[in-house]
């Protein structure tokens, strides 16, 4: 056994590249409570540093505890070893050489040996044992002279402080390189702005070629992205355009205007002013920004008068804004996480706190020789993501990995997907191996019950060339929690903009969106691609959608099945109607007469009659209300029935790689205007599909918001005249401009957070 912790001092001590302390979650400032995953037991093994050993830099600590073996090659390192895994009830910490080998001599410095019923047990909050010095031993157990190593040694479980940095038992034989990308880890999304360039006009050009033969243009540069002007000719051009970027704080980035004279193919530059980004004036209301003249820089720009001693050079007059008070959009709005707005002081307070415990996945597919997997789960909401660790060598993988959001929108949605780590072997993250896909899900907040936890499997499909295929099912564990005071939020959200004001004061068109989208999902990959242990682009990319706007003959049938499933009542009533006029059941026939008789005769009871029948369709589809969140469905996306040449057209990428230069020009410009077409499709779906969830109770707040509405409607229709009614609608539709407010009326604010299936399609 060891001997007690000596508090000696010795005149030299060794410590390696060390790595920081582990911190706990961000999580851990809303709660400390892991009741949504199953408790795993660990010991705990920290190795800080050691002193008064030979004049080496070569140290290494293994530690040995039965059959399984962990070596750090860095001191302040914490290995969890799972309780169940161990069948010894000694463990030994040696000290090597890591430069010799056991066989050499002087490769052994020394060990310390514990007996693991002494070991102490931890529960968080509680922090971890202070660690002690220990006098190395030889193998023979004589304590030497020299030699001591300080480390900690405790039990605990997934919940303590130094789990997201330890070394996980099934990761102990890798390198050291290969361990830091098994553990877990959270990463939080750069802070993207919208960067508002409006290019006016030029004077004072030195033109090249003569102003009326040549075109002019400004070229706009911010890091790697490049943005132009339509062309204008004449010696003061004039552009009046908008030219959008996505930068990222803390804005250290310097924006580039160059007037370029010529073609796209071949121009020269007549001047250019560079901006730093930190000296651009921020907006957060409607205000508007003054417009400012930038002298123009290059070879023979600047010329001095004879008369005067003043300076003359061409200049660009340009307005140059960030603007915070939009929320810049890197998801597609129908599955969006979060909707606020960039400037953190146009922040509203949460209104609740989501908790997800990632449980477990089974029945994986192996996606390794060996029939092996090293599967780690990705989850994705607001600006936040977490990595759960990588189980290795594990086609049913046990993560009980409990994460925590802070929620500003119920309507929004957390992406969960599950991936194949291909970064543990040294020769493919050499050759740039990516991380397989396996499958991702979705689960929308407004649908979620205060405080009910959802504790269920969700499969995972994959859509590959040749097929759909089921690579497993992922099991989670879902709590949405709110106070009662924030329940009136909950429902004022329902009659409140969705998106910022900025957004319907300044509307940007769907290109912009669309180009804008395209640029804040690079920057987000490129920064998690610079963290360590790196979320790889490919990773980034499958978890924001980045094709799912991509044109695709399985996506076109989708969502005309979706359509038609919709319209299938008015087809119906069609056919009865032919039934009636055919007169195939006289009673009914007979029926139906009188009742349009009575109406004409009797109008009034008409509008109640159909309020009434909207309420007795909610209350009716009340009973058939859904009791788990919606998940991806192969059915709906149609990818069960999709053919695999279809599927190759579909994971094509853009522009296509089949050969012959016309083939290419005509393929790629019917995929865009089907991307377009297919977007209109999807929009008119998730239209009425957002009519149609007013009454199914996919969302109970909204529902019930809406059943009260008819009733109140029912109420006043019975005491006002519907003349009066019928009036009022109209000229209050009617009502002139100045009466109106610029952003989107009560109802449409509320339908469009009503829920589509948009969100559960592949």
């Amino acid at each position: 056994m060891a001997n007690q912790g000596s508090n000696e001092s010795a005149p030299k001590e060794t410590s390696l590249n060390t790595v920081s302390d582990g911190l706990a979650s961000e999580g851990a400032k809303f709660t400390r409570r892991y009741d949504l995953v199953e408790q795993m037991q660990f010991l705990f093994v920290r190795i800080i540093r050691i002193r008064d050993l030979p004049d080496t830099q070569a140290f290494c600590v293994e530690v040995k505890l039965g059959n399984m073996k962990a070596t750090a090659h860095e001191l302040n390192q914490v290995f969890a070893f799972e309780k169940d895994k161990i069948l010894d009830t000694t463990m030994e910490v040696l000290v090597k050489d890591k430069m010799r080998t056991l066989d050499m001599p002087h490769a052994f410095f020394g060990r310390v040996k514990f007996t693991l019923d002494d070991v102490s047990t931890t529960v968080p909050p509680e922090p971890s044992l202070t660690p002690q010095w220990y006098k190395l031993e030889d193998q023979h157990g004589t304590q030497l002279a020299r030699g001591s190593i300080m480390l900690s040694l405790w039990n605990g479980t997934q919940a303590d402080e130094h789990f997201p940095h330890a070394c996980g038992s099934d990761a102990v034989r890798m390198s050291g390189d290969a361990v830091s990308y098994t553990r877990s880890k959270v990463y939080m999304s750069p802070t993207l702005w919208y960067l508002r360039v409006n290019v006016i006009q030029a004077h004072d050009l030195l033109f090249r070629f003569h102003p009326e033969r040549s075109d002019t243009f400004v070229q706009v540069d911010l890091g790697n992205l490049r943005l132009r002007t339509s062309f204008s000719k004449g010696p003061k051009p004039l552009w009046n355009e908008d030219l959008m970027f996505v930068a990222q704080e803390p804005f250290s980035d310097t924006l580039v205007l160059s007037v370029e004279q010529g073609t796209l193919a071949d121009h020269v530059s007549l001047g250019r002013v560079e901006v730093r980004l930190k000296d651009v004036d921020k907006r957060l209301d409607e205000g508007g920004v003054e417009t400012k003249w930038y002298n123009l820089h290059g070879p023979g720009m600047v010329k001095r008068t004879t008369r005067r001693d003043v300076d003359f050079a061409s200049k660009i007059n340009a307005r140059i804004s960030l603007d915070g008070a939009y929320h810049v959009m890197d998801e597609p709005s129908e599955h969006c996480s979060d909707f606020r707005p960039s400037s953190k002081d146009l922040w509203k307070s949460s209104i609740g706190v989501l908790e997800v415990g990632i449980l477990k996945a089974t029945g994986l597919v192996p996606m390794k020789g060996g029939a092996r997997t090293d599967a780690y789960c990705v989850a994705k909401y607001g600006p936040k993501w977490v990595r759960t660790r990588t189980v290795v060598d594990s086609l049913s993988p046990n993560w009980n990995e409990q994460y925590i959001w802070e929620v500003y929108e119920p309507f929004t949605v957390i992406t969960i997907a599950v991936f194949d780590n291909n970064q543990l072997d040294a020769n493919n993250r050499a050759r740039g191996a990516s991380d397989a896909m396996m499958g991702k899900l979705r689960i929308r907040l407004s649908t979620l019950g205060r405080c009910k936890v959802y504790t269920r499997s969700y499969p995972l499909i994959g859509l590959h060339p040749n097929g759909v295929k089921k690579m497993g099912e992922i099991h989670l564990a879902v709590r949405f929690s709110w106070s009662f005071l924030s329940s009136l939020n909950m429902y004022e959200c329902y009659i409140s903009p969705l998106l910022p004001m900025h957004h319907y004061v300044f509307q940007l068109s769907q290109a912009q969106l669309d180009n804008l989208r395209a640029q804040a999902v690079h920057i987000i990959a490129q920064r998690l691609s610079r963290t360590e242990p790196p979320l790889r682009k490919e990773v980034v990319y499958y978890m924001l959608d980045l094709r799912s706007d991509m044109w695709s003959i399985r996506k076109a049938m989708a969502n005309f099945n979706r359509i038609m499933s919709l319209i299938g009542d008015f087809v119906s009533f069609k056919e009865w109607l032919e039934d009636i006029k055919n007169w195939k059941s006289p009673f009914a026939t007979l029926l139906f007469n009188f009742q349009c008789f009575l109406s004409v005769f009797y109008p009034q009871p008409i509008i109640s009659l159909l309020i009434f029948y909207l309420v007795w369709v909610g209350l009716k589809c009340y009973f058939k209300r859904p009791k788990h969140p919606c998940h991806r469905d192969a059915t709906l996306s149609g990818a069960n029935i999709a053919s695999p040449e279809d599927l190759a057209e579909e994971l094509d990428m853009f522009p296509t790689q089949l050969g012959g230069e016309h083939l290419r020009r005509r393929y790629d410009r019917l995929r865009n205007i089907a991307m377009n077409t297919q977007k209109l499709v999807t929009k008119l779906a998730t239209l009425l599909e957002r009519v149609q969830g007013l009454s199914n109770w996919r969302v109970p707040r909204a529902t019930t918001m809406f059943l009260l509405f008819c009733g109140v409607g029912f109420l006043v229709s019975i005491i006002v005249p519907a003349q009066v009614i019928i009036f009022t609608c109209i000229t209050y539709y009617l009502r002139h401009p100045r009466f109106r407010d610029s952003t989107f009326s009560i109802p449409q604010n509320f339908l469009k957070r009503m829920p589509s299936k948009q969100a559960f399609m592949l």
